[in-house]
């Protein structure tokens, strides 16, 4: 679930307006800056995706009144400086045979407390401790959990459109032959099904059929769909840089009353969690007023993950629609609203929008139907 750089609409002067925005956040949570490494972080503060894995060193550099410096390899700077927000930055290329620790260490307060992007490696961190001893550290997610939560107008205009790829997606997909065919083979359609709506990147396509249905994530594999099985599709990835996520449950011939009276109650529950979003309320009202209905049918111990995620450059990330998250949300925050009911052995039920909040309550990025869909 690692980002990939948005293809548009962003500037330079939007990255150096994030990155000074995360150093400003960061100073105001007490840290003396922020060291960014490749992944999403860097992809949203920057629009720098480094093309490969490497085990040397890239990192920036943030604090407060300061310029951000991208330490970043030789070999690497070319591709660095065609980034689009490479002209708000700084870069400082090392070499193979030098030490980039020394030389990413003359930039910090050698006793300062750095918040650090999670998907660092340990190598690095352990690395510049001991060119820095007196330094500490903390993950980003725990000192700045909201940082990319709040999505401007661009980033939702690009979210909804990747919410509508999806929806496209599952529109066709209901469309072909379920029954008689591996849950391998559906979820391959699925997945060429976002690629041809614009998806660059497919993240996960979820086809749980059956009793493989009270899995949550589940991993697809070999088993033959068979009439009156019930089936969880969740799919999803990156279109133009920012994430779709939605789930729906098919049915293969007519449903038994209790699946039809579980489906309901799950469509029911979503959209009481949908019903709870509005400016102000904390992220564990929705989890909770979902959770209500469901637990008030009887199917409590059966709704077994949280009610939501954030979405973003990434899948999943931060905010969390889950008891005791007391974060409040705010406009322009964006997350999925997904309850499910799982009974082991027998069939599972998910449905999921994504939603962002808007000035009065909250917008669906996903509009196709919530009713069960009955496939062949």
């Amino acid at each position: 679930m690692t980002g990939s750089a948005p293809t548009a609409p962003f500037t330079a002067d939007d990255y150096r307006a994030r990155m000074e925005r995360a150093a400003r956040a960061a100073a105001d949570a007490g840290l003396a800056g922020l060291l960014v490494a490749p992944g999403p972080d860097l992809v949203w503060l920057t629009g720098y995706a480094p093309t490969a894995a490497t085990e040397r060193l890239t990192l920036l550099v943030l604090a407060a009144g300061r310029d951000p410096v991208l330490v970043v390899p030789t070999l690497e700077a070319p591709d660095a400086e065609k980034a689009v927000g490479a002209p708000a930055l700084t870069l400082r290329d090392w070499t193979d045979g030098k030490d980039p620790y020394a030389a990413t260490a003359a930039l910090l307060d050698g006793s300062g407390r750095f918040g650090v992007s999670d998907n660092a490696w340990a190598m690095h961190l352990l690395a510049l401790q001991r060119a820095l001893p007196g330094t500490s550290y903390a993950a980003l997610t725990e000192a700045l959990p909201m940082l990319r939560a709040v999505k401007d107008a661009a980033e939702l205009e690009l979210l909804a459109a990747a919410g509508a790829a999806a929806d496209a997606a599952f529109e066709e997909i209901r469309e072909v032959r379920f029954g008689g065919r591996r849950e391998s083979d559906v979820a391959a359609d699925l997945a060429g099904l976002l690629r041809r709506f614009g998806h660059s990147q497919v993240d996960f396509t979820i086809v749980a059929s059956g009793p493989n249905g009270a899995n949550p994530h589940h991993e697809v594999g070999d088993r033959v769909i068979g009439d009156g099985d019930m089936i969880v599709l969740d799919f999803g990835g990156l279109k133009d840089g920012y994430g779709s996520d939605t789930s729906r449950t098919v049915h293969v011939g007519a449903p038994t009353d209790e699946e039809r009276r579980v489906h309901d109650l799950v469509r029911e529950a979503q959209e009481a969690g949908f019903g709870a979003v509005r400016p102000g309320v904390a992220c564990q009202e929705v989890d909770r007023a979902a959770r209500a209905v469901i637990a008030g049918a009887g199917y409590g111990e059966y709704f077994i993950h949280r009610t939501g995620h954030g979405i973003g450059v990434t899948t999943h990330e931060p905010p969390y629609m889950i008891e005791g998250e007391e974060q409040l949300l705010v406009p322009g925050m964006c997350f999925s609203v997904e309850p499910g009911v799982y009974l082991p052995g027998r069939f599972g039920v998910r449905i999921e929008d994504i939603v962002t909040v808007t000035e009065d309550g909250g917008r669906r990025l996903n509009d196709t139907t919530r009713e069960m869909v009955i496939v062949e």
